[in-house]
């Protein structure tokens, strides 16, 4: 069964503020998580809840409910900005 995706509003916004060329590479990402939220490379996070993903330089940050089948998606940020 097929997950869920959910933009929060905070990510749909970082994400309307980038390049289109990287727009169309992170929503093909964002679109393969709900067949597969935890694909190769995916990475749990260290002091917090969540998962996070490689697209190029940015880092897309996200939470998995299995029991709902919801992805949630928190973050879409710059590396050096993903972290803190």
């Amino acid at each position: 069964m097929a997950y869920t995706v959910n933009l929060k509003r905070a990510s749909e916004k970082e994400l309307d503020d980038l390049p289109k060329k990287i727009q169309d590479r992170i929503t093909k990402k964002i679109i393969s998580l709900k067949e597969n939220p935890r694909p190769v490379g995916v990475k749990k996070l260290q002091g917090r809840e969540g998962y996070r993903i490689r697209v190029g330089n940015y880092r897309i940050l996200y939470t998995i409910d299995d029991f709902l089948k919801i992805v949630d998606i928190l973050s879409i940020l710059l590396r050096e900005d993903a972290y803190y």
